[in-house]
C-alpha cells in the first residue's frame, strides 16, 4: 500500500475471442468491479457497500403455451440445434443457453455456480432438478452477448409440474431484460396459466414485455391469422393489467427456404430489438459504473471528513478529562497542603519550598483557614463529606470523558483510503470515459468528436 495502488491490466482471458465493441465493453465493465486487487466491489466491501458487478450479457426470457415455438427460435437465432423441439412439452424446465469458449451442458448445481445471480431460485423448491444450461461456440447475431431463457411449455388443465412454475417464471421474469411471449396459432394461444403470468408480470415489469405471433405461417389464411389475432387482443384487453394503448403482436415465424409464405415475417424485428436492449444495457452498465465511482469517493471523502471531526472531538474530549481529573486531585492536595502549612512557621517553610512557594502556600493556609472557620463546627464533617463527593465526581467525569472518544483512522487506512480515492480519480473515471467514447464511436459522426 505505501507505493499507492498501480493501475492494474484487467484483461481477460477471452479477449481474444471478443469480436464487438460492445462486448468488449461490458467486459471490461464487469473486470473492473471482479478485479482481485483493485475492483470496485473489493473496495466498496472495505467501506461498507455493497455493489453488484454488472451482468456481461443481456438476459432474454422466452415464455408461452407448450409448442409456441419458444426452443425453435433459439435454434434459429444460435443458428444450431441445441433445445429439442416438437408438438410434445419438450422443455419442462428452465434451460440457459449461453455461448461459450466449447460446448458444454449443465446440470442444476453447475448451472447455479455459472450464474449466482439466480441463486434464489433454490427457494423454489424443486427447480434445481429441472435447471440447465446449455454452453455453444456460436457467433452468430448477438448471441455472445445474449442469454436465453428457455421456459416451461404452459398448458391449463390436469398438468401438474414439479414445482410452481408460475412463481418461479415470474421472478426470473423480473430479473430478465426482455421478456418475450409467444403466442401460437394454432388453439393453445389463450392458455390461461400463460394469461395469468403476462398479468403479473405486467404489473411487475411491464415495460419489458413484447407479444409475438409465433408460427404465423402456420395460421392458414390471412383472414385467419388476423381472426386468430383478434381473438388472442380481445383475452388480453379483457384483463385490466394488459389492457394498454400501443398494444402491438408482430407475426413471426422460422424462414424455410422450402417453405415459402406469403405471410409477412417480422423476426428480424425481434433481433433488432435484441440488438436495441444490448446498447441499452452498454450504456446503463457505463453509467452505473459512473454513480458507483462517485458513491465510493463519496463515501471515502464522508470517512475523512468523519474522521476529522472524531479527532477534533476527541481532543475536546481529553482536555476535559484532563481538567476535570486535576481539579479532582489539586484541589484536595491543595487543602491539605494548606492545613499542613498552617502548622509550620514562615522561616521553615521557606527553608522546605523556597521563598516564592512559600508565599503561595502561606495564602492558600490563610484563605483554607478563613473559609474552615466561617463553617459553623457541627457542619464541618458534611463539608468534608460534600467537599470529597465532589472530588470523586471530578474524577469521575475525568475517567467518563476519557471514556468518549471515537475510534479514529490510523495513518495507514487514511493513506489507504486516499489511495482508493486517487485510484478512482485517475485510472477507473478516465477508463469509464474512454469506454464511452469507444462505445459513441460506433454510431455517431467522426466530427461529433
Amino acid at each position: 500500500m505505501s507505493g499507492g495502488r498501480k493501475p492494474r491490466s484487467v484483461a481477460n482471458p477471452l479477449d481474444s475471442a471478443i469480436t464487438t465493441p460492445s462486448e468488449r465493453i461490458l467486459r471490461e465493465c464487469h473486470n473492473l468491479y471482479t478485479d482481485s486487487e483493485n475492483g470496485l466491489v473489493k473496495i466498496a466491501s472495505s467501506l461498507g457497500l455493497r455493489l453488484l458487478p454488472p451482468r456481461k450479457k443481456i438476459i432474454v426470457m422466452i415464455m408461452g403455451n407448450h409448442s409456441a415455438g419458444k426452443s425453435s427460435f433459439i435454434n434459429w437465432y444460435v443458428e444450431e440445434h441445441i433445445q429439442k423441439t416438437g408438438v410434445a412439452i419438450e422443455t419442462q424446465g428452465f434451460t440457459f443457453i449461453t455461448s461459450g469458449r466449447k460446448r458444454e451442458s449443465l446440470t442444476g448445481n453447475a448451472t447455479l455456480h455459472l450464474y449466482p445471480h439466480f441463486r434464489p431460485l433454490l427457494e423454489f423448491k424443486g427447480v434445481t432438478d429441472y435447471l440447465s444450461a446449455e454452453i455453444s461456440t456460436s457467433k452468430q447475431k448477438k448471441f455472445s452477448l445474449v442469454t436465453f431463457v428457455d421456459t416451461p411449455g404452459l398448458v391449463d388443465g390436469d398438468m401438474v409440474y414439479p414445482f410452481n412454475v408460475n412463481s418461479a417464471i415470474i421472478w426470473l421474469g423480473e430479473q430478465a431484460d426482455l421478456v418475450f411471449v409467444f403466442f401460437d396459432p394454432m388453439g393453445q394461444a389463450l392458455c390461461k396459466r400463460t394469461l395469468n403470468i403476462v398479468e403479473k408480470l405486467s404489473e411487475k415489469c411491464g415495460d419489458k414485455l413484447l407479444f409475438y405471433l409465433s408460427k404465423a405461417d402456420e395460421a392458414g389464411k390471412e383472414t385467419d391469422r388476423q381472426r386468430v389475432m383478434m381473438q388472442i387482443v380481445q383475452e388480453l384487453c379483457r384483463r385490466p393489467g394488459l389492457n394498454k394503448c400501443g398494444f402491438e403482436m408482430p407475426t413471426i415465424y422460422i424462414p424455410n427456404p422450402q417453405k415459402p409464405s406469403r405471410c409477412v415475417n417480422q423476426i428480424d424485428g425481434v433481433c433488432q430489438t435484441i440488438e436495441k436492449t444490448i446498447n441499452q444495457a452498454v450504456q446503463k452498465t457505463l453509467d452505473q459504473l459512473e454513480k458507483d465511482c462517485d458513491l465510493i469517493c463519496s463515501t471515502i471523502s464522508s470517512k475523512l471528513a468523519q474522521d476529522r471531526a472524531d479527532v477534533s472531538y476527541n481532543k475536546s474530549t481529553r482536555l476535559r478529562s484532563f481538567l476535570c481529573g486535576a481539579l479532582g486531585i489539586l484541589l484536595p492536595a491543595l487543602i491539605i497542603l494548606s492545613f499542613v502549612a498552617n502548622t509550620l512557621s514562615k522561616e521553615e517553610m521557606e527553608g522546605l519550598v523556597g521563598e516564592g512557594l512559600a508565599r503561595v502556600f502561606t495564602f492558600s493556609a490563610i484563605v483554607v483557614v478563613t473559609v474552615w472557620d466561617w463553617i459553623p463546627e457541627d457542619s464541618q464533617i458534611l463539608f468534608v463529606i460534600i467537599f470529597g463527593a465532589f472530588c470523586y465526581l471530578l474524577l469521575f467525569l475525568a475517567k467518563y470523558f476519557a471514556r468518549k472518544g471515537n475510534r479514529t483512522l490510523s495513518k495507514k487506512e487514511k493513506r489507504s483510503l486516499a489511495e482508493c480515492s486517487d485510484y478512482i480519480q485517475d485510472v477507473v473515471k478516465p477508463k469509464k470515459w474512454k469506454l464511452y467514447e469507444e462505445y459513441l464511436q460506433q454510431c455517431a459522426a467522426e466530427y461529433d468528436f
